[in-house]
């Protein structure tokens, strides 16, 4: 078994809690939708935002999946490079997993599919 890591990232329109928490929860519940990890394979999570959202920790709203609650979680700033894509939130998902590297489904949705469109799954 080996530790991969799991990329993913979303927009959001408004600096606001809701949207943010939201958003985290799509993300987070695409990522395990397509690569079918449970919370209990989960070794931690990292989660990073632009300068521009700071309404509220994204690791909220994992920590109020069910399951989730003991994963560890950590939120940073993204670096803020100019003209860079906006109110972005970024996972890094590391799961204990059998998986190969390129069995890997990362996960880009909204304006972040810009990001890495060769990863971006039609």
């Amino acid at each position: 078994m080996s530790v991969r890591g799991i990329r993913g990232a979303i927009t959001v329109e408004l600096n606001e809690e809701g949207p943010i928490l939201d958003a985290t929860i799509e993300l987070l519940n695409g990522i395990g939708e397509v690569n079918h990890f449970e919370p209990e394979d989960i070794a931690s999570v990292f989660i990073t935002v632009t300068q521009d959202l700071d309404a509220t920790f994204p690791a909220r709203a994992i920590r109020q999946m069910a399951g989730w609650e003991l994963v560890p979680l950590m939120c940073s700033l993204e670096v803020p490079v100019k003209g860079s894509l906006e109110k972005c939130i970024r996972l890094m998902v590391l799961v204990n997993t059998d998986a190969s590297q390129k069995d890997i489904r990362h996960v880009y949705l909204n304006r972040a599919q810009a990001l890495r469109p060769d990863l971006v799954v039609k």
